[in-house]
This record gives structure tokens, sequence and C-alpha cells, in this order.
């Protein structure tokens, strides 16, 4: 019998698996044949710490310091702009992400694409960072196998709380003292399988494409620039630019994929913005970004039990939180004071759904 076994491969299940095992044995099942397919492999990958909820810019803040030091980020920067009559629009983004106003000028010099007639105001910040996560995701399935093993392929079809949790996944058996729901989003689903309560979890789909940097310019140093209405985002990719509409659609749990309508829309939203055409689409995708009703991540045990806990809700926010929300979810599992303060562990637990 394992200490620990946690269901999900991806970026939660992984940071919980690589801090739990300097404490125990692990075991990680994931249903894919690959760590990281759905909503992890999908992730715009990069770093804001002033992005998201009190309690995610705590986490992302106490993540920042091993995220560098690991040397898995890279300078980025994040700029947002508005058009005339936007104004208000992006005042709320630029407070949001605590960026601050820049000349127009200074904003054509960081993307020249921009349009002069048609952008009226933009703000900037340049602590953003890109995050290498394909490295990450390895690092902490290497940490994990230190102390334990990671089974791929491995639907799980039964789960039942005897002596412990006995779970049947890809036609075997495995035990744990201990179960992690790190499921993303299938952890309700996972959650109702251990006769627990679902806790409301929504998977938003969020749709990107792949395009050629219109006219042909060098993006490689540009910003993640941001539209005042937040109905798209792009950011430098190997040479390319991913453009995203920013929508957020619930639907049910799935291998997602873009809607072509959908896409259409950010990009003209992208294209009024800037002074060429996007004349390519080198690829399009989409990935399922998992909130808790109040958007905070879900970290803890579930109330009444010291045995079963939830690493869920990460949204959009899994890698820049992951070594600080890895770090909580083993204290909390091990019987150890959390590093962050009892204000946001409080925030992240899931007694506050129950």
């Amino acid at each position: 019998m394992d200490d620990f076994l946690i269901i999900g491969g991806g970026i939660a299940g992984l940071t919980a698996g690589a801090h739990l095992a300097a404490h125990g044995t692990v075991t990680l099942l994931e249903s894919e044949e690959a760590l990281g397919y759905h909503a992890s492999s999908r992730s715009a990958a990069i770093f804001i710490p002033t992005y998201g909820a009190p309690s995610v810019k705590a986490l992302s803040l106490a993540s920042a310091a091993d995220l560098h030091d690991t040397g898995l980020t890279s300078p980025r920067g994040v700029m947002a702009v508005g058009r005339a009559g936007e104004e208000q629009q992006l005042a709320h983004v630029a407070a949001d992400l605590s960026l601050a106003p820049i000349p127009l000028s200074d904003a054509r010099a960081l993307i020249p694409i921009l349009d002069p007639e048609a952008i009226t105001a933009a703000a900037y910040r340049e602590e953003a960072w890109d995050i290498d996560t394909d490295a990450l995701l390895q690092l902490y399935a290497r940490r994990l196998r230190d102390n334990g093993q990671i089974v791929t392929r491995a639907p799980v079809t039964t789960i039942r709380h005897l002596d412990g949790w006995e779970v049947e996944a890809g036609g075997k058996t495995y035990r744990a003292r201990t179960l992690v729901n790190a499921a993303g989003p299938w952890a309700d689903v996972i959650a109702e399988m251990a006769g627990i309560p679902p806790i409301g979890i929504t998977p938003l789909r969020r749709s990107m494409a792949r395009i050629e940097v219109p006219g042909g310019a060098d993006a490689r140093d540009w910003p993640m620039v941001i539209g005042a209405r937040e109905n798209w985002y792009a950011k430098p990719d190997a040479g390319a630019l991913i453009v995203s509409p920013s929508e957020e659609d619930p639907i049910d749990p799935m291998d997602a994929w873009a809607e072509d309508m959908v896409l259409a829309e950010g990009l003209m939203h992208f294209e009024e913005h800037i002074t060429g055409e996007v004349t390519r689409m080198l690829a399009n995708w989409a990935g399922l970004r998992t909130f808790s009703p109040d958007r905070q991540l879900v970290i803890g045990a579930e109330p009444g039990m010291s045995d079963f806990f939830w690493m869920a809700g990460q949204g959009g926010y899994g890698f820049q939180t992951a070594p600080a929300a890895g770090r909580l979810l083993a204290a909390l599992a091990t019987g150890q004071a959390p590093e962050v303060a009892g204000d946001i562990v409080t925030a992240c637990d899931p007694a506050r759904f129950r």
C-alpha cells in the first residue's frame, strides 16, 4: 500500500506528487498516454505574478523564486492596449495586472505592428515571464519517480474507501492511505466516484490559434499583449504568434477543440489593433481552464476526512502557482505547518464550499 495515490497527471497532480514524494511513497494515475495532455499542455505558458484573485497572487509570489531558480523562465513582459471608448476597460485590466501607463510611442517600440490610428492608450509591466511548461512537468515527474511511480493509460473506473483507498484504473488495482484528487476538469467526477459531493468545478474552454507574424516581423522579443475588452490576447511563440479570443465557454470535461467562429472573432479583434493582416493560421487548439465557484484554487482535505485531499481549480494559474501549491498540499497532507499565511490556507480550503 502506498502512502499517497494521486489521480491526475497535469501540473496539479505532478507538483503534488513531487512534493509528497519527500514524505512517502507515491503513485500517480493518468488516464491519457501522455502527462499534461488536456489543460497543462495547452497553456499560454506565462507567469504574471499579479494575475488572479488575492490568494492566487499570494501563491504566485510564493512560487516566483522556485520558478526562476529552476532556469525555466525567460523575460516576456505584458502590455494592455485600448481603442477610443475603451478607457474604463483598459484601466480595469491595468489595475488587475498592476500595469503602468506608457506612451504610445513606447508601446509601438515594443510591438511595431500596433496601429497608431486605432490604439489610443497602453499600459505595461516588464515583470512577466515565459515558463517552459514541458520542462517543469518533467522536473516534477522526475522528483515524483524518486519515491514512486507514474502510471499512464490508467483511467479510473472504481474508487472504494476501505482500510485506506482502493482504486481500479486501467485494469489494475491500486491502494493507498491517502487519495489526492488532482483530476482537473474531472475533479468533481472523481469526487463523486469516491462518494464525496462535488464542489462545482467548471471547465471553461479557451481557444488558441498559432499564426504567422503579420508582415513577417520578428516577434521574439515582443511582450504578451491583451485587448482592453479582454476579448483577445497575443503572445510570441517560437517565431510565430499565438492569438486567443480569451473566451470562457462552460463545457463538459472532454478533449476540447477550438470553435472556428470563436477563433475567427478573436483574430478579427486582434486585427483591429494592428497594421497588418492575419494571412495564415499554422495550427489551432483549445484547452480547459477549470475553476471553482469563487475562482480560487481548491487545496486541502475534504471536511470530516483526513485521507481525501483536493488539488483542483487551477484555472489559468496552474503553472505559476505550482511550487507553492504543491508545498501547501504536501504540508496539509502530512500535518505540517504551511509556509503561506493562514488567510491563504483558508481561501483555498475546500471547507468554504461545504
